[in-house]
């Protein structure tokens, strides 16, 4: 049972890890807006929009900067903590 969990934690934080990754790349490429038309521009904006979208319907933009993938990469360290935390206690729920 433990193995399972370990193999559980170790999956969801990665994701969460490559999905940040994800997002950190999204925010470069608006920096160069030509690299949004490319295939892989086009892939990671499919993956990272429906995340990012959920919080600009609550954060506007503040002039030109949009301050809302800090947010979105803030929430989901938090969420990776959370798992964490979660993790930590289960284990030792099952020593």
């Amino acid at each position: 049972m433990i193995d399972l969990l370990n193999i559980v934690y170790f999956v969801v934080s990665r994701v969460l890890l490559v999905y940040s990754f994800i997002l950190i790349a999204y925010i470069l490429m608006s920096w160069i807006p030509s690299t949004r038309e490319t295939k892989i521009g086009q892939l990671i904006g499919r993956i990272a929009e429906p995340y990012l979208g959920f919080f600009r319907k609550f954060i506007p933009p503040l002039g030109m900067i949009d301050i809302s993938p800090i947010v979105a990469l803030f929430a989901l360290n938090l969420i990776g903590r959370g798992v964490g935390q979660i993790y930590l206690m289960l284990f030792q729920a099952l020593i």
